[in-house]
């Protein structure tokens, strides 16, 4: 994974656009793609408003990039995303052929990457891009926990 990199710093961006999706009534996962030129690309759920079930914060954030740079190829790309990627999210990164996925909170219901899958470490595909889970871990939970702690207190009323 390219050292320049700063983890923290742009899991906290993903983390504003969770907060992003969490304003929009969205579950609040972000996502930052950065390439190896240095273009950063920015996206959060949007299941709800597109009436799309494939509108996921790194699937959103694969098209920006691949629609901005004429290219479905994001070699040598790092993804940061809030919420371990799903299987959908997962094979997405594998076809775009990101180089690096960095997440936060693991997902252990639908996490295709450590959790309930581990489909990025598969050798019988044919890519495999480094991973480090864990960064913001607790402040990428926490953004999903109050959401729905709010929605249930919601329901309630």
């Amino acid at each position: 994974m390219p050292e320049q990199y700063n983890h923290v710093y742009y899991m906290q961006l993903a983390l504003q656009q969770a907060a992003q999706a969490a304003a929009l009534d969205e579950v609040p996962v972000g996502a930052v793609l950065v390439c190896e030129d240095g273009q950063v690309f920015q996206a959060h759920n949007r299941p709800i408003a597109q009436h799309d079930a494939t509108a996921h914060a790194e699937i959103e954030v694969i098209r920006l990039a691949s629609q901005h740079l004429q290219n479905y190829r994001l070699m040598h790309s790092t993804l940061y995303v809030t919420l371990e990627p799903c299987l959908m999210c997962v094979g997405a990164i594998i076809h775009a052929r990101i180089a690096h996925v960095v997440y936060g909170a693991n997902e252990p219901k639908t996490g295709a990457v450590s959790s309930l899958y581990q489909a990025l470490s598969d050798s019988r595909l044919n890519h495999q891009p480094t991973v480090q889970a864990g960064v913001l871990a607790e402040d990428c939970a926490q953004i999903l926990k109050d959401f729905f702690k709010h929605k249930r207190q919601s329901k309630r009323l």
